[in-house]
Formats: structure tokens, C-alpha cells, sequence
């Protein structure tokens, strides 16, 4: 009996022990260590560069490599370039002349690789630098008042000269009437046309003026028209006059100045005293017979096509399209670039322009932020290169603007469109939405035909004169002269500089454009050279402007850079890097256009210096 009991026991405790162990959990297997990700490298300090032939090149100079596992990779770095150089320790020194693209690359040790990219730039070996030209800015200046003489009444205190490329008006005392100071110009000849004279001014404190078209072939007074009470503030804006000639015959234009009191109730509201009035040119239009405008396409969105976009330079841009009209929208603007960065293609149809035939186009568009840019009639595929018109474009944030132009067309074009280049961002914007809308393009048929004639105070005169002063060949170009709405400059020269006073400020580059060498005067430079263009200026307050050494004739920039002025004078040396193999005719474009400067009231910039240096070729 106690053997059986004994049995029972250990048997119970064989069964307690099994279930003790069964109920006991199995340790969680342990997870295998997650390896960080590999990060890939970077390359820094890679920057085109420019070597003469024979020097010896060292491509690795100030150039680095690492990642964050593998620390410094600089010494991993390898070089590629085409055409092929046989590069030693990141050094070569190239024989030939040319362009070299070079491929900069490191593989890190998980495989991740890196590249950079530059473009050496091998010029011919040449001689010395040597003074090519150096510019005289003491050179005496031709001017020319165009026929507009002053007139000052016995009971007025003012005098008129030609003085910083404008004709400035210094009035103590205006008299006692609006003909006590005047500006007048005698003998204008008439035809059967309507006439419009606009007259660019601004004064030193806001006054009034009176502008008459007075006819000089009738017995007693007699005016064909007049423009009273205009108003001239501190900005320089047109003053305008516009009245019709039956037939032949001859005007004294007038300009009156003196006192003017709009209202006899308010006897201080009224011209002041101790003030300047200041023109910096005078745009004249005869406009004679008629034309018809003839639409032959109108855009119609609702088939949801009629408008692409383009985006480059790091922007975003899409086009949709509701009943009536096109929206862009701009989710952001280029990083680097400029206006031609972001191009919206308004589509024409199936229609074909004839070079020398009249075009016109209107449309409207609306943008939330404002927009400023470009309106050009080209090639879809050619751009550029076969353009029919170039036209600007500026609308205010929110508010309906119509772009319109009337135009011959410049050169023939088989895929025509109406191309907005609008890459440039509104100030303090990083993105816009932009609605076309009412688009229509035609032919413009009959005989109108419009005559202008610019008659600037500036030294070297307006289009021709500067042929005529070869010591002194600079001129401006002004958005306003082919009747955009921004863009006024002028030019002199005092006491060794010269200066370029933008009163107006243009949106974009070209609509401010100060030029040396243009129509009968270019900037010719001698073959088999390398040319360094060397200037030193400053401005009266901070600006920029792009600096183009151009070909005439055509769009290919052997100098394609920046100027960042400020109020002290800086020197800036730019640098050719290919030779031509004959003499060329260059202009040297100063463009200056900019959101930021059409907020400027006015701006100066005085250029101490011009000299252009040439180095020979071997």
C-alpha cells in the first residue's frame, strides 16, 4: 500500500512539473539591427572657368566631395570631358582652343554616385592687354533744340537752356498770364491729318500748363485746338494735345507756363513760384487716311484648347480653360531665369502672316498679383527667330487690362502665335493666376498711315544724331518710343562722365536701354582678338542692369552679364572668350528695366569710365 502511494506521487508530480513548463512562454526572437540608409554625395565648388592654351588647368582647385558615412571623398573624385582631355591629379594643360564640357563624378563606398557639371572655356594664346578705346567723356556735346524757342514776358522771372539732356525751364516768377513763360515752335507744317503732341515733363513742384495749336495762316488768334489746365506733377508723364487739320497750312505750337488758375474761387490753387520744369523729349503724330480692322480669328475656349503653357528655370505653370476664357495659373515662379521662363502660346488657328501686310490683336487678361512682360507674334516652333511683332505687356493685380497692338508684320510666319512671356514674378509674389480672354486677330485694311517723330533734348539726338559725333556714339532706347506705356530716359555729359537719367522706369530690361554704337556709329572690333569691356560707375540710388556686348544684325552676345550699382563707384571688367575672323560691328547694351525700377521715381547712373582693352592673338 505505501508502494502504490509512493507511485501516485511522483506521478502527480510528473504532471504539476509538464504543465509548470508548458505554461511558460518561449523568448521573442531578437530583430536583426536596421541598417541607416546610405546618404548619397555632394559635390561642391564645380564653376565654369576660362584658361588660355598652354596654362595649366587644375580642375580639383577648391572643389570638395563627402557624404555623411564615408566623410571626405574628395580624393575619389574623377573627371570626364568632351571633347577629351587627359586630366592627371585633376590637372591638364589643353593645347586647343575651344569649349570642353566637363562631368565631375564620386561613387561612395554603399555605390551612391554624384555628379557635377562645368563648361571649360580654352581661349587662344594672345599678347598683352592694350587700350582698343578708351571713350572721351569730355567731349564736347551735340544738341539740338528742334525749332523750340522760350518766351518770357516782361512781368515773368524765368529762364530756358538745354542742360542734362532736357530742356529745363527755371521759373522765379510765372508773370501774370499763361503766355508770360512759353516754349513755342513756329511754322509746323500741316497736311489734311489729325495730329497728336505729347510732351514728356515733369516739374520740381506740381504746376499747370497750357498746350495750343495756334493757326499762323489766320488774320487774328486762332487755334486749331488746345489742351488747358493740364496738370505736371514730379513725375514725368505725357502732357497731350490733340486737334485736326483740314488741309495744308502752318502751327505755332505752344507750351504756356506762366500763371494759371484753373479755379478764380481758390486763388491759391495756382502756379508756383521758384520751380523747374524739365522735358526730356517731345513725341509728335501726323495720322492721315483710314483703315478698317477685319477679324479673321476670334479664340473660342469652350472646346478646352486655344492656350498651352511652357515652364522652365525651376517654374510651375498649368493652363485650364472655363466657358469664356483661359486661366494660367502659376504655382511658382523660375529660381534663375527671367521672362522668357514662363511662356503662355495663345493659339491663332490656321492662319498664315505675310511680311509688310498690317496685323492687329486685342485680348484681355486679368491677374490676381499684376504682371508684367512680353506680347510677342512669332513662330510656335522658330520663336525668335522669325518674330512678326514684339510688344509689352503690364497689368495691375485684379483689374481687366486690354493688350492691343496694331502692327506690319516684320516676317513671314506659317504656325503664328500670340506668345506671352510672363517668367518675371510681380513684387512680392511667389505665385499667379492669369485669365485670357476676348481674343481676336486680324488684318488691317486702308491707308491709315501714322507718322512719328521724336524730338529728344538729349546730346547725339535720337536715332541718327550719334553718327554724326563718332568720338561720343551712345544713345538710349526708351519703351515709350514705340508707344508702350513705361520707359523714359535721357543722356549727358559733365565734367569728364556721362550720365543716363532713367525718369521712367520700364517693367522689363529692354524697355530701358542705354546703348554705345547704334545705326551709322557701331562699336567695331578687330579680328583675332579677345576683348575685356572695363566700366566703372554708380548710381544715385541701387540698380541693376544686364550688360550684352551683341553683334549687329542679330541676338548672339559675346558678353552676356550683370551690373549691380550702387551709390559708390565701382569697377566691373567683362571678358570675350571666342575670336572672330573678321572686323564686327557690336553695340554694348546697358539694359536696365525692372519691377523694381518702374517704382523708382527717377534714378542717375554716371559712368567715370569706358575703355575697351584687346588682347591679340598669337
Amino acid at each position: 500500500m505505501k508502494k502504490r502511494s509512493i507511485v501516485i506521487a511522483l506521478l502527480l508530480a510528473l504532471v504539476l512539473c509538464l504543465t509548470a513548463c508548458s505554461s511558460k512562454k518561449e523568448p521573442e526572437p531578437t530583430a536583426a539591427p536596421t541598417e541607416a540608409p546610405n546618404t548619397a554625395p555632394a559635390i561642391t565648388g564645380v564653376a565654369d572657368q576660362t584658361v588660355e592654351a598652354g596654362s595649366e588647368f587644375d580642375a580639383l582647385a577648391n572643389v570638395t566631395a563627402s557624404d555623411a558615412e564615408d566623410g571626405d571623398l574628395s580624393a575619389m573624385i574623377t573627371i570626364e570631358s568632351t571633347p577629351a582631355l587627359a586630366f592627371k591629379n585633376g590637372k591638364v594643360t589643353p593645347e586647343t582652343a575651344g569649349s570642353y564640357e566637363l562631368v565631375y563624378a564620386v561613387t561612395d563606398k554603399g555605390g551612391l554616385t554624384a555628379e557635377a557639371y562645368a563648361t571649360l572655356t580654352v581661349t587662344k594664346k594672345t599678347g598683352e592687354e592694350t587700350v582698343y578705346r578708351t571713350f572721351d567723356f569730355a567731349t564736347a556735346e551735340v544738341t539740338d533744340n528742334h525749332g523750340w524757342e522760350a518766351k518770357i514776358g516782361e512781368a515773368a522771372q524765368a529762364a530756358a537752356a538745354l542742360k542734362d539732356g532736357a530742356y529745363v525751364i527755371d521759373i522765379q516768377n510765372p508773370g501774370n498770364g499763361d503766355g508770360d513763360v512759353q516754349l513755342a515752335k513756329a511754322g509746323f507744317a500741316l497736311k489734311a491729318a489729325d495730329y497728336k503732341i505729347k510732351i514728356w515733363a515733369k516739374a520740381t513742384k506740381p504746376t499747370y500748363a497750357h498746350i495750343l495749336a495756334r493757326n499762323e495762316n489766320a488774320e487774328g488768334w486762332e487755334t486749331f485746338g488746345g489742351a488747358f489746365n493740364v496738370r505736371i506733377t514730379e513725375t514725368v508723364s505725357p502732357l497731350e494735345l490733340n486737334f485736326t487739320s483740314a488741309g495744308e497750312g502752318s502751327a505755332e505750337l505752344l507750351f504756356n507756363l506762366g500763371r494759371i488758375t484753373p479755379n478764380p474761387d481758390n486763388a491759391a490753387d495756382t502756379t508756383p513760384e521758384d520751380f523747374s520744369v524739365i522735358i526730356d523729349k517731345i513725341e509728335i503724330y501726323e495720322i492721315s487716311g483710314e483703315e478698317t480692322q477685319v477679324p479673321a480669328y476670334t479664340a473660342d475656349f469652350t472646346q478646352n484648347a486655344g492656350v498651352a503653357v511652357e515652364a522652365g528655370d525651376g517654374a510651375a505653370a498649368s493652363v485650364s480653360f472655363a466657358e469664356d476664357s483661359a486661366v494660367v495659373t502659376i504655382d511658382s515662379y523660375p529660381t534663375d531665369g527671367g521672362v522668357w521662363s514662363i511662356k503662355a502660346n495663345i493659339a491663332l488657328g490656321d492662319l498664315k502672316i505675310a511680311q509688310g501686310k498690317k496685323y492687329y490683336y486685342s485680348f484681355t487678361i486679368n491677374a490676381a498679383n499684376g504682371q508684367s512682360g512680353e506680347a510677342l507674334v512669332e513662330s510656335a516652333e522658330k520663336s525668335w527667330e522669325c518674330r512678326a511683332n514684339f510688344n509689352g505687356l503690364s497689368a495691375a493685380a485684379g483689374e481687366d487690362t486690354v493688350v492691343s497692338a496694331v502692327f506690319t508684320a516684320e516676317a513671314d510666319v506659317e504656325d503664328p502665335v500670340i506668345r506671352l512671356q510672363i517668367g518675371n514674378a510681380p513684387e512680392g509674389a511667389a505665385a499667379n493666376t492669369i485669365t485670357i480672354s476676348n481674343v481676336v486677330f486680324g488684318t488691317v485694311e486702308g491707308d491709315k498711315e501714322t507718322n512719328k517723330t521724336i524730338e529728344a533734348f538729349m546730346p547725339f539726338g535720337p536715332n541718327t544724331a550719334n553718327a554724326e559725333n563718332p568720338a561720343c556714339p551712345w544713345q538710349t532706347f526708351n519703351g515709350t518710343d514705340e508707344d508702350n506705356e513705361r520707359g523714359v530716359g535721357t543722356i549727358w555729359t559733365d565734367n569728364g562722365s556721362f550720365f543716363y537719367r532713367i525718369d521712367n522706369g520700364g517693367t522689363v530690361d529692354w524697355h530701358n536701354k542705354l546703348i554705345c554704337g547704334f545705326g551709322g556709329n557701331p562699336l567695331t572690333l578687330a579680328a583675332d582678338s579677345y576683348y575685356i569691356v572695363e566700366i566703372t560707375a554708380k548710381a544715385d540710388k541701387p540698380v541693376s542692369c544686364g550688360v550684352f556686348l551683341n553683334p549687329m544684325g542679330g541676338w548672339d552676345p559675346r558678353v552676356s552679364e550683370g551690373m549691380d550699382l550702387t551709390t559708390e563707384f565701382q569697377t566691373f571688367r567683362f571678358a570675350t572668350t571666342d575670336t572672330f575672323i573678321m572686323d564686327m560691328d557690336f553695340e554694348l547694351l546697358f539694359q536696365f528695366g525692372s519691377e523694381a525700377l518702374s517704382k523708382l521715381d527717377d534714378v542717375t547712373v554716371e559712368f567715370s569710365n569706358v575703355t575697351i582693352y584687346q588682347m591679340s592673338v598669337l
